[in-house]
């Protein structure tokens, strides 16, 4: 029989491996986070909420932490690029994923061979919860939604509306108004909320879900006009938007959130300061009105409570999309 033998010189590097961790952590906890620029990877183009969502954050936590904080766009795969990214990036909390909720609880249901998974990030912190409004081109004849659906019997297969991606809540809330309504609208999925943005602009195509915040300022120029919002309540900054339930239809109503994530093994210390700074920045009154005007909600919510927000909206989806009948790519 094999026996080992432990000297005292083995026993004292056992005994230094095992207090490695806990050494990591507390001098974590001592401040040495953070000592140099911050990113957070977006999983958009420029010029979506996502990214509007990222550089608002960014500009505001980054007094806070008292260092710079980046923001990369990494657009492309419906948030797979991005994710990918962040997940194999080094543990230390200087790589963050700015995360879309269509992205993170949506598209998982609608890949046939995932990049990544779940488990393979820590929730940090809930940024800004925003509802989806129905916006159409200038040009095209309908001023309610009723009219729109209206329309779209009226022309089978002419309509065609804008998305971030197969499998975005964008997607999934066209599939929503065409099973509730009883139409069939062509889908043109892009790599972000702003190239869609550009080609409603240019008549390329004719309608788009979204978000507010990059909308605004094309609907206040009379660019594009709302039809309506698909939350529960009209939003302050559209006051004269009906909501999909006022305007008949009920069943659409899609509410997108956009939240802060880090890879799984960045320590619990850093994860519970970054939590601690980014409530200060959500809950700052000049933080919360700018995205109010922005037609969004300043929505903190931690680690726990976002982390069982991404498991109750990641089941409640998958129930949407099979009623919807949206296959995986």
């Amino acid at each position: 029989m094999m026996t080992t033998r432990i000297t005292r010189k083995h026993f004292g590097a056992l005994a230094l491996a095992a207090l490695a961790p806990l050494a990591l952590s507390t001098a974590w906890a001592q401040g040495g986070y953070p000592s140099r620029t911050v990113t957070f990877v977006v999983p958009a183009a420029a010029g979506g909420t996502t990214d509007i969502s990222a550089r608002m954050a960014a500009q505001a936590l980054a007094p806070v932490l008292g260092q710079s904080v980046v923001v990369d766009n990494k657009g492309g795969g419906n948030g797979a690029i991005a994710a990918n990214i962040v997940k194999r990036a080094e543990p230390d909390g200087y790589t963050l994923l700015m995360q879309y909720s269509g992205y993170h609880v949506i598209s998982p249901h609608l890949t046939k061979a995932p990049q990544w998974d779940q488990k393979d990030f820590q929730p940090i912190a809930n940024v800004i919860s925003a509802p989806q409004i129905i916006v159409v081109r200038d040009g095209l004849p309908v001023k309610t939604l009723a009219e729109l659906v209206a329309y779209a019997k009226a022309n089978p297969g002419k309509l065609n509306y804008a998305s971030s991606g197969n499998g975005s809540l964008q997607h999934v809330t066209g599939a929503m108004l065409e099973q509730q309504g009883g139409i069939k609208m062509v889908h043109v999925p892009y790599k972000g909320t702003g190239p869609a943005l550009q080609d409603l602009l240019g008549g390329q195509v004719d309608l788009t879900f979204g978000t507010a915040p990059p909308f605004m300022p094309h609907i206040q120029s009379g660019k594009l006009r709302v039809l309506a919002v698909t939350g529960k309540e009209r939003l302050a900054s559209l006051p004269d938007a009906p909501t999909t339930a006022e305007a008949g239809y009920p069943g659409v109503n899609a509410t997108s959130w956009f939240a802060l994530f880090a890879p799984a093994g960045v320590p619990k210390p850093v994860i519970d300061k970054l939590a601690a700074d980014m409530k200060k920045v959500v809950e700052d009154p000049a933080f919360r009105k700018k995205a109010q005007e922005q037609g969004a909600a300043a929505d903190y919510q931690g680690p726990q409570q976002l982390g069982e927000r991404v498991k109750s909206d990641f089941a409640n989806w998958a129930g949407v999309i099979k009623s919807s009948k949206i296959e995986a790519e």
